[in-house]
């Protein structure tokens, strides 16, 4: 698809075939300023069709009081999807005569002589292979006369190249000509077309990236997608590292993935499994920062159905049951992502597995208290009032709303400001962030 419609106001075609019996393909003519006198000449535009090839617009400056000239070509259409390499053998003065489209992006080689006309270093041109080979000439040529005077050596250098190029015009030596177009927008007349060249040989490939930003076509949203997917990747993947279980020392796997939770934030849960002595462990991190203030949710347990809320606490969260008159510190139980319910077993089982309450030195009267204790703590699982307060100073614990986006009217939300105790327990109190010095 060219960047200007194919057909006109009046429905003719604007890019025309390039033919000698075209009677009405008169260039577009426009007065415009020459660089090099700054008086003004004229500039004529000629949009027309290779054969074969593609739309180009065709413009020449000439003025009439230096007698300066210019030709450049643009191309018509955009960017192709492949970039494009033509590799021409070139063995008669036939192959001299051939037009060559060199888009400003074409890298231009005779590697016969080691020779290169980088890309973007001189304009879009339409012409021949000897037009090629005397533009190149002429750049070169050109400051010899001031070079001969200051650097002798590196003239008598050029000189002798410059010679060289000259005699390939002869055709007495067969070389090779190649030209290198990432936008694919250059060419090399075939003149045995439709058919094969068989000294022509033009290979399509695909960019590399950096050769996309040379024709600025390296899109953000291209690179914004990738790392969309890559973290859409990340989110999705199953992480497994190995590691000695924590029980009988035996290697072991775990895994660990991240966890979106609704109306929250993220998490990273990670589980071990042991084959050999069947011990199980997880695990929850929390996958974001400390939060400027602490967090106390208060949930009032008031049915059976509460206790299958989601809940995440993590590893700085204190639990209470006012109740019960019980709290758990921050370092009695590990990081989960559980329910109500199994939170509370959890809370049984450390409590009913510590050798130094319940074991058989342990005084009777702290057993009957341990065992009125667990009892309450049952009847709360099966369905009697009670309260929940999970007291997190980092602010990563959670309790589900089941009313979500609407309010909870069983359970309260409190920030708070820490303390310098608590800030001094997370280690923030020697965390410098702003103004560093090393």
């Amino acid at each position: 698809m060219s960047v200007i419609s194919e057909k006109g106001v009046r429905g003719d075609p604007i890019f025309k075939s390039i033919s000698a019996e075209e009677d009405d393909m008169q260039p577009t003519v426009v007065e415009s300023l020459c660089m090099n006198c700054y008086e003004n000449g004229s500039t004529r535009l000629l949009l027309t069709k290779i054969p074969f090839f593609k739309e180009i617009i065709i413009s020449s400056f000439t003025c009439p009081h230096c007698n300066w000239s210019n030709t450049e070509i643009q191309s018509a259409g955009r960017i192709q999807d492949q970039g494009v390499q033509y590799t021409l053998k070139v063995k008669s003065k036939m192959d001299m005569n051939r037009e060559v489209v060199k888009a400003d992006s074409a890298t231009t080689r005779i590697p016969e002589l080691d020779f290169e006309i980088p890309a973007f270093t001189q304009k879009g041109s339409l012409s021949t292979i000897e037009g090629l080979i005397n533009r190149a000439v002429a750049g070169l040529e050109q400051d010899q006369a001031v070079r001969r005077v200051t650097d002798p050596e590196v003239a008598a250098k050029l000189d002798e190249f410059i010679a060289k190029l000259k005699t390939l015009k002869n055709t007495d030596t067969e070389f090779t000509l190649v030209i290198d177009d990432p936008s694919g927008n250059s060419f090399v007349e075939n003149p045995c077309a439709p058919q094969k060249d068989p000294d022509l040989v033009v290979t399509r490939y695909k960019r590399t990236e950096q050769q996309n930003a040379a024709l600025g076509i390296q899109e953000n949203d291209t690179v914004d997608e990738k790392h969309a997917d890559y973290l859409e990747s990340l989110k999705n993947e199953v992480l497994i590292f190995n590691t000695n279980c924590p029980e009988c020392n035996a290697p072991a796997k775990t895994n660990m993935k991240l966890v979106h939770i609704p109306h929250f934030k993220e998490v990273i849960i990670m589980a071990t499994n042991c084959e050999s002595c069947g011990h199980r462990t997880n695990e929850v991190k929390s996958g974001g920062a400390t939060e400027e203030q602490g967090t106390r949710i208060t949930l009032h347990l008031t049915n059976p159905v509460d206790m299958s809320r989601d809940l995440l606490k993590s590893e700085t969260c204190c639990v209470l049951i006012p109740e019960l008159d019980f709290e758990l510190g921050m370092a009695a139980l590990a990081g989960k992502f559980t329910t109500v319910e199994g939170l509370l077993k959890d809370i049984k089982d450390l409590v009913l597995k510590n050798p130094f309450t319940c074991g058989d030195s342990s005084a009777s009267d702290r057993s009957e208290k341990l065992k009125s204790f667990t009892d309450k703590l049952d009847k709360i699982v099966a369905g009697e009032r009670a309260h929940l307060v999970l007291d997190d100073p980092a602010g990563n614990s959670y309790i589900q709303n089941v009313f979500a986006p609407e309010p909870d009217p069983e359970m309260t939300t409190e920030n708070y400001t820490r303390t310098f105790e608590q800030n001094e327990d997370l280690g923030l109190n020697d965390m410098k962030t702003e103004g560093y010095v090393a």
